[in-house]
């Protein structure tokens, strides 16, 4: 199943870029302790049903929503996690196509910021693009 790949290629280019900024990222369902002061990401794989648009039932479509949420301490603005916001814009820039083997990946919209989820201690402001993926089964 390509989910798993798609995952991986984006979770990888995040994990690079984070890296050399000393960001924290929590992955989807991996432990993590954020710190409480900073500003982290949080990374989800939001995959829609898988199609087949061939009759012979050998062409698989994988589609779905790549998600990185910035969650910023409350009290400091929201400029550092809206520059964040379009740092990421960058880093995944629309019809940018990740490779594995045979197999690719597409982007196939822009970034698009959501609106600002106040919480606790934290807002979240989450950053996400669809994608596309065609494969042979």
């Amino acid at each position: 199943m390509s989910t798993k790949l798609i995952r991986s290629l984006y979770e990888q280019r995040l994990a690079a870029w984070a890296s050399a900024r000393s960001l924290s990222v929590a992955w989807q369902n991996v432990s993590f302790t954020p710190l409480a002061s900073g500003i982290y990401l949080r990374a989800f794989l939001l995959p829609a049903d898988t199609d087949s648009l061939d009759l012979e039932g050998a062409h698989r479509l994988y589609t779905g929503i790549f998600q990185v949420s910035i969650v910023a301490p409350n009290g400091k603005g929201s400029g550092a996690a809206e520059q964040l916001a379009a740092d990421l814009d960058a880093l995944y820039p629309n019809n940018l196509r990740l490779t594995s083997g045979a197999f690719a990946v597409q982007i196939v919209s822009p970034c698009s910021q959501g609106p600002a989820i106040p919480g606790e201690t934290h807002m979240m402001l989450p950053v996400s693009f669809r994608y596309r993926a065609d494969a042979t089964a």
